[in-house]
């Protein structure tokens, strides 16, 4: 399920008018369009597979220097298509193809036919000045040797040497094996923008940002969190490292957010590590006795793994968090495992235990933070606690 290399993608739909979607059927074959995830990153594609043969044919990859996606078929008799094109400096555009006939030698995995394009939108950079910003796919390995990634982005005007602050925003996710734990996703060809309350307005602060950094958990799905805690500092060891062997990251001032699960991981990683200077967790849940009967993919309960449980708990563990630790909630998030009280019992268990820690409940939000007010209150939050205790923390 999450090999992303060898994902076949998913059958191209059209919408019936009564409002259902079904899929699109060419004489005996289908479509499947993909994000088309390689060691060089996602190069999108649509194929034409034989429902009688199940053969596969490539129609159309995106190219290896740009981020191209198909979008829709426009007229399937005519064999012309949408795609949306952008790049690391292009603001995304929309353009009409038309496959023009089969390819000779197309190398395997490539596009087996011809295609003319022709722009059909000229949409302008509303953000010009962000263009100043990098982004790069950082490639690594962890102690145990599983390959690992994260997505580099440098501030607008940086000096190549220059150690930065650095924030590691990250979600930890469950695999059964190494190899797809260490897959590469995403690309350094999409057009950078910023929304919500994105970890990447650090950039804007001087900050370098190392965002979907992996933190794979890897295990039999039965006994796979028994290792939580210690693979979870493993993996933010070895992006720390990764990134000051790069000359960008100053290790003295490396600060650690997450949202939801990746709540957790920041309490987690403070909670068992010296690593970060402060945190910034979101919509977490941290004690998981209030949730016994499994949480994210611990399949045991509370009574089968008591043991776990505990041990998997910052709350059980809040007089190690000394790292300024900034918790923030919506005040009706309806998410079963994550409701407001995990919040504030965090809350009150670091601060009864000496800690520096503030909590900000967000009213009217739930699992996600949606209204203006909300979003720029947390941007300012966010940019106000790593300035004071990771941008310009004191020596240890």
């Amino acid at each position: 399920m999450n090999d992303q290399y060898n994902d076949p993608g998913s059958p191209v739909q059209r919408r019936l008018p009564n409002g259902y979607s079904v899929v699109i059927q060419d004489g005996d074959a289908l479509y499947l369009s993909g994000q088309g995830a390689s060691p060089a990153g996602d190069r999108p594609f649509l194929d034409r597979v034989s429902l009688t043969t199940l053969a596969s044919e490539r129609l159309f990859r995106c190219g290896d220097d740009e981020y191209e996606t198909f979008v829709d078929w426009l007229d399937l008799g005519a064999r012309t298509f949408l795609t949306r094109r952008e790049s690391a400096t292009a603001v995304p555009n929309y353009l009409v193809r038309t496959l023009t006939g089969p390819r000779a030698g197309a190398p395997p995995g490539e596009a087996a036919w011809d295609t003319a394009a022709r722009p059909l939108t000229d949409f302008r950079d509303p953000t010009p000045q962000l263009r100043g910003i990098t982004k790069k796919i950082v490639t690594y390995t962890r102690d145990d040797g599983t390959p690992l990634s994260f997505t580099l982005f440098l501030p607008p005007g940086y000096r190549e040497g220059t150690r930065l602050p650095t924030v590691i925003d990250a979600y930890p996710l469950e695999y059964s094996d190494p190899q797809t734990a260490g897959q590469v996703s995403g690309t350094e060809h999409s057009f950078l923008r910023l929304g919500g309350t994105s970890s990447l307005f650090f950039l804007l602060d001087g900050y370098a940002v190392l965002s979907d950094v992996a933190m794979p958990v890897i295990g039999d799905p039965d006994t796979a969190y028994d290792t939580f805690i210690e693979q979870l500092v493993a993996s933010a060891a070895a992006a720390i490292d990764k990134a000051v062997a790069l000359g960008v990251t100053d290790r003295a001032r490396v600060g650690i957010m997450g949202h939801s699960h990746g709540g957790l991981m920041t309490a987690t990683i403070l909670a068992h590590s010296d690593l970060c200077r402060a945190g910034i967790a979101r919509s977490g849940a941290y004690n998981h006795t209030m949730r016994p009967f499994g949480f994210q993919s611990e399949r045991r309960t509370l009574w089968q793994a008591m043991d776990n449980y505990i041990r998997l708990s910052p709350v059980m563990h809040a007089d190690k968090i000394k790292e300024p630790l900034l918790i923030i909630h919506g005040a009706v998030d309806q998410n079963p495992g994550t409701v407001p009280l995990q919040s504030e019992k965090l809350f009150e268990a670091v601060r009864g235990t000496g800690g520096t820690v503030r909590l900000l409940m967000l009213p009217h939000e739930e699992h996600g933070y949606r209204s203006r007010e909300a979003v720029e209150h947390v941007l300012a939050e966010q940019l106000d606690w790593f300035g004071r205790y990771v941008k310009n923390a004191p020596a240890r």
